[in-house]
């Protein structure tokens, strides 16, 4: 947890830098132009421990009134596969996407589809999700 190198990969698996993507968005210089990149950076806004932007970026009608991401101290992030991005309208997106990540040498999966809702301010924010049943490794 903590602050992300500027110089280092950025940590959603763009292959640009951190500075140069989710960064960008994390230090409120611009806003997601799209769903996925909105997933993108709150993913890395997990890995960086930034409660406040994922609070920020969370749809009033869903955000929880506390995000503790303390107990993640512990979490090591090992990567984001995005594997589609559905728009179904100027204002509406579908991002289902795979992260992992090790607590304590086990490794965990989280497996979603995520809905996101861009307001009229421009803005895109996540409003909810549908898990996917995970499966073993190697199934």
């Amino acid at each position: 947890m903590g602050s992300l190198n500027a110089d280092a990969a950025c940590p959603c698996g763009s292959g640009a830098s951190y500075a140069g993507c989710c960064g960008r968005l994390h230090r409120g210089e611009t806003l997601a132009s799209s769903a996925e990149a909105l997933m993108r950076s709150r993913y890395s806004a997990f890995v960086a421990g930034l409660a406040d932007y994922l609070q920020a970026t969370w749809h009033t009608s869903t955000r929880p009134a506390e995000l503790d991401l303390s107990a993640d101290a512990t979490t090591k992030w090992l990567g984001l596969e995005v594997r589609a991005h559905r728009q179904q309208d100027a204002n509406h997106a579908t991002v289902e996407f795979v992260a992992r990540w090790r607590v304590a040498g086990r490794g965990q999966r989280l497996h979603e589809t995520s809905r996101f809702i861009r307001e009229t301010d421009g803005r895109w924010y996540y409003l909810d999700g549908d898990l996917h049943q995970s499966q073993p490794p190697g199934q």
